[in-house]
């Protein structure tokens, strides 16, 4: 089965902060990350070595900061 789940909202700074401490928590804890998408619950093995890939940009109008973690 093939997924691709992408979501996008507007938090405030500290509600995105605890965002990434969830997933963290389940990837520290668990080895894997969840989510609910129309009604089910999705689950994400996560093996014990990972890609990381950080990436900042920043010009006049706009910030971004892209965590991403491949296997």
């Amino acid at each position: 089965m093939e997924l691709e789940y992408s979501s996008e909202e507007r938090l405030r700074r500290e509600a995105a902060a605890d965002r990434l401490h969830q997933i963290a928590d389940e990837l520290s804890r668990q080895n894997e990350v969840s989510f609910e998408r129309e009604g089910r619950r999705f689950t994400v093995q996560v093996p014990d070595e990972v890609n990381f890939k950080f990436e900042v940009e920043i010009d006049d109008e706009e910030s971004e900061v892209e965590i991403e973690l491949t296997w």
